[in-house]
């Protein structure tokens, strides 16, 4: 992969995963990461992220185009509009991943492993990094790229792992500032290809990103890991990572993230049911510190004064009084002209 340097002007991403409905707290991400681009007079890339197959609904790619569209948010190249580096649909590069695998493998920076996620959460006992789940011990056997021929002649499912550094990665994140990780110790090893076949977050994301030119990636805070994973991947591909901003989630009253058990908060639902746009995005605005009040408006009323200062450094919580504010502005149903006697 070629070694790209920090270009102008910046370039950053949306990224929806179509594993389901997007939803309020996804809004306000987009929205942030949109604003941070577009303030600055950047471009934006949308790409589809549906390489976890087994979760990807139908229709749910589409349904992220259009609730962003919805939102009044905008990208310069996309799965819809086409651009230089088509295509924008991950499981339509998958030739990509697989290069960058091989690269992995004849480097040796890979290794086959046959370990379970049971496995792993059995054999852990060192502490985990903030939010992630066990560490991965390093208890696999196999510890060379070529122990795989072996695996695949007895029929054995394995998946690929990346070897750590001790290096400590540092980087000031521009909302969570200052942050240091030695992944190797803390995270451990990390799965980079699956044991069906199918490329990992953090191998794909990577590889796009540097294909496409991201360098500047606005994301929420539980990926805040991720970020030094992919930093090992950046340093063994000899390109420049992008700038990292995390920003806190939106969460329930339970204090977990926004999901289906907090009530149904789709995007899709808002727009359905005609609640105006510049409704949800005066309040995410306003949940966000950028205004005071929860007024409408549309994300291009906001571009003038957008600071990533302005952001609050604690996740925020979304009560069920909230969702019923934003559904009371739903238009009336216009009734059909049919049944008036006519």
């Amino acid at each position: 992969m070629p070694i790209r340097a920090q270009e102008s002007p910046v370039v950053g991403r949306l990224a929806p995963s179509p594993t389901g409905a997007q939803h309020i707290g996804n809004a306000r991400t987009y929205l942030l990461a949109w604003q941070c681009i577009r303030s600055r007079g950047g471009k934006l890339v949308l790409r589809m992220e549906d390489i976890d197959s087994p979760r990807i609904k139908p229709g749910a790619a589409q349904q992220a185009i259009d609730d962003l569209s919805w939102l009044g948010l905008d990208w310069d190249e996309g799965p819809d509009v086409g651009g230089p580096h088509a295509p924008y649909v991950q499981t339509q590069r998958t030739d990509l991943y697989r290069s960058a695998l091989k690269q992995l493998q004849t480097a040796e920076q890979v290794y086959p492993c046959t370990c379970t996620r049971t496995d792993v959460a059995a054999a852990a006992s060192a502490p985990h990094f903030g939010q992630e789940g066990p560490r991965y011990p390093g208890t696999c056997s196999y510890r060379r790229a070529s122990d795989a021929e072996g695996l695949l002649e007895l029929g054995v499912a394995f998946a690929w792992r990346f070897r750590t550094s001790s290096f400590r990665h540092e980087f000031h994140d521009l909302v969570a500032g200052p942050q240091s990780c030695d992944v190797h110790s803390q995270l451990g090893d990390f799965v980079v290809y699956k044991s069906d076949g199918s490329p990992a977050y953090q191998l794909a994301v990577v590889v796009d990103d540097i294909a496409m030119g991201v360098n500047e990636v606005l994301r929420g805070d539980d990926l805040l890991p991720s970020a030094f994973r992919q930093l090992e991947l950046y340093r063994f591909f000899r390109a420049h990572p992008p700038a990292f901003a995390h920003v806190p989630l939106v969460i329930g009253e339970d204090g977990r993230r926004l999901a289906k058990r907090h009530g149904d908060t789709r995007i899709s639902l808002l727009r359905e049911t005609q609640v105006p746009a510049a409704i949800l995005v005066g309040w995410l605005a306003w949940s966000a510190g950028l205004r005071q009040t929860s007024e409408p408006l549309m994300p291009r009323d906001l571009l003038a004064d957008f600071t990533l200062d302005k952001l609050p450094r604690e996740p925020f919580v979304f009560t069920a009084e909230m969702l019923r504010e934003l559904l009371s502005h739903r238009l009336q149903a216009v009734p059909s002209p049919r049944g008036r006697g006519g």
